[in-house]
């Protein structure tokens, strides 16, 4: 019951805000997507298809993962928008949002993590700055809302945030 109160008000404040990109990765202040939480959530290693908001702890990639493959092959960016997950498809495009500051970017799933239990996704460096987690911050409660998830057929599937960024006519910018 608690947590459906925090959810309730958490959606009330960040609906409130309004959408505002800016150059490079997508940022919104605003949180438009269903978030409540799925019951325990995936089991790490087993793809999440379902386009659902989760909400957890995210943190930000070390400075050591700098330019260093990525599971999707890709080098890993520390001013781009890449991000890891456990449980989301290889190549979804997710809206996450820090519970506690209200401010949102845009990221491609482009690897897998993180390894620390408890946390739900990994930022790269610039992404993690712009939605207000700092290296003296270290990790935030997060919102992890999809925008497209990849199905393994190759049709891709909308996400419970896809409305909301169509709305906001933000570009995915890299």
């Amino acid at each position: 019951m608690r947590v459906l109160a925090r959810i309730i008000v958490l959606s009330l404040i960040l609906t409130a805000t309004a959408c505002s990109p800016r150059a490079g990765t997508t940022v919104c202040s605003g949180v438009h997507a269903n978030l409540s939480p799925t019951s325990a959530g995936p089991t790490p290693g087993h793809a999440d298809l379902s386009g659902r908001t989760h909400l957890g702890k995210g943190s930000f990639y070390a400075g050591w993962f700098a330019h260093r493959k990525m599971a999707d092959g890709r080098r890993m960016d520390p001013k781009g928008r890449n991000a890891a997950s456990r449980t989301l498809p290889l190549g979804t495009t997710a809206k996450v949002t820090n519970l506690d500051t209200g401010r949102s970017a845009v990221v491609a799933i482009e690897d897998r993590g993180p390894y620390v239990r408890g946390r739900i996704i990994d930022l790269s460096p610039a992404t993690a700055r712009k939605i207000g987690i700092t290296r003296r911050v270290g990790i935030a409660r997060v919102a992890v809302a999809p925008i497209v998830v990849p199905l393994p057929d190759g049709s891709v599937k909308p996400g419970v945030a896809a409305p909301h960024e169509a709305a906001c006519h933000t570009s995915l910018g890299s």
